[in-house]
């Protein structure tokens, strides 16, 4: 079954696309099925252009809505001078069957958990698949953003053949690795920015051992109810990954704990919200490429980070929200039951190396989510995907946008080459 509808935004025509897929692809005795929703975007005489199929990060976060300047995605402009946008919902999210709290009510955790297995990169893949003969394309390129890039390994490891050019932006996942080493490592990333954020500000160390103590003492509330613990107020170091996140962080830093404009700042500072919530329940299992994860960002915590809690931290999730954050205390049953999953294999490294992608990545240097280390491992299986890798932005550089053109020159000058 599919739907479609279409709007405009002066000279923008948004074309709505819902289709029925099964729940559980490649397992036809299972009846289940979700909606997929993608929204096509294209510019007034773009009506031939190719198609680029935007993957959003993550995961468990939608696409962003298409809109007019200075709401749409900064990118978006660029895109649209070369091809037709499709924004797709990555399944549980949006307009795809989202997954919401609601969830909880109608199914068992063992259930919800079952559930969620399915949502992974390359169940992903198979709806993008799904959509491309939908619309009728016989093949089309994509962009990955972070969790959008390793949605496209999956894509490389089992349907290159439907991609024409990738673009990458701070997605070159681990291939093959244990989630161990991925967090292990961007705990030492944090641990420079956190230095290099003191060093700048060094009244804020002070600052954040206030604000330890009082979290420690219970006597931080937010708005929402939470009582913020040191772990969830050390988290608010992952606006270190973003260009100009370190300017909200000075913010909190500054601010009077005893004042209720702290508390929505923090709360607001704080990642893993209750708007998304498989962004916190799902979110170790992205890196989960044939192993379980029991739990690897708090397993893997270095010495000096127990020692010292002014030390922040960035998408190291923790077991112990689900204790103290209202949003994630509904879902500690089901997140304990993730944790413990054995996750098939996501990468085929050698698929991944024969499969002619062409197009270019985005490596940024101080990437404090996707280390750089791994990425330019995964980069030496991609020779035809030419790599710009950069100190200029942090992890989110594809909203400057100024990423996104220099990697279509890249790949438009790859192949005159």
């Amino acid at each position: 079954m599919s739907t479609t509808t279409t709007r405009r935004l002066q000279d923008l025509t948004v074309d709505d696309h819902i289709i029925t897929v099964p729940l559980v692809w490649g397992d036809d005795a299972d009846k289940r099925t979700i909606d997929v929703h993608a929204a096509v975007v294209t510019r007034e005489g773009g009506e031939d252009l190719p198609y680029l199929t935007f993957l959003q990060g993550g995961p468990g976060i939608e696409a962003p809505t298409p809109f007019h300047q200075p709401t749409q995605p900064s990118w978006l402009d660029d895109a649209l001078a070369h091809y037709r946008v499709v924004m797709l919902d990555q399944r549980g999210t949006g307009k795809s069957s989202p997954v919401s709290d609601g969830i909880l009510d109608e199914m068992s955790a063992t259930d919800v958990a079952e559930h969620l297995t399915h949502l992974r990169a390359d169940s992903i893949v198979r709806d993008a698949e799904a959509m491309r003969e939908h619309l009728g394309a016989t093949t089309w390129s994509t962009l990955g953003q972070s969790f959008g890039g390793f949605t496209t390994l999956a894509y490389l490891t089992t349907d290159a053949s439907s991609l024409d050019d990738v673009f990458i932006t701070g997605g070159l996942s681990a291939v093959g690795r244990h989630p161990d080493d991925v967090y292990a490592l961007c705990y030492d990333k944090m641990r420079v920015m956190t230095e290099r954020y003191y060093r700048r500000f060094p009244e804020h160390r002070d600052a954040m051992r206030r604000l330890v103590d009082l979290a420690a003492d219970g006597r931080i509330v937010l708005p929402s109810g939470e009582v913020v613990s040191v772990s969830r107020l050390r988290s608010t170091g992952s606006l270190l990954g973003s260009d100009n996140g370190w300017q909200q962080l000075w913010s909190v830093l500054d601010g009077d704990p005893l004042t209720n404009a702290f508390r929505y700042d923090l709360a607001g500072a704080m990642p893993f919200g209750g708007r998304n919530p498989l962004y916190y329940v799902f979110h170790e299992s992205s890196y989960a490429d044939g192993f379980a994860t029991n739990w690897s960002a708090e397993r893997t915590e270095p010495q000096d980070y127990r020692d010292d809690p002014t030390l922040f931290t960035g998408e190291h999730v923790r077991r112990d929200w689900t204790e103290t954050v209202p949003a994630f205390q509904p879902w500690k049953d089901v997140v304990d039951e993730l944790a413990t999953v054995d996750w098939p294999q996501l990468y085929d490294a050698e698929k991944i190396a024969a499969s002619g992608a062409t197009g270019a990545a985005a490596i940024y240097v101080n990437d404090v989510y996707v280390p750089l280390e791994f990425s330019l491992e995964t980069a030496e299986l991609l020779p035809g995907v030419k790599t710009w890798v950069t100190s200029e932005n942090e992890h989110g550089g594809l909203r400057t946008g100024r990423v996104l053109p220099r990697l279509i020159e890249l790949a438009q000058d790859k192949r005159v080459r």
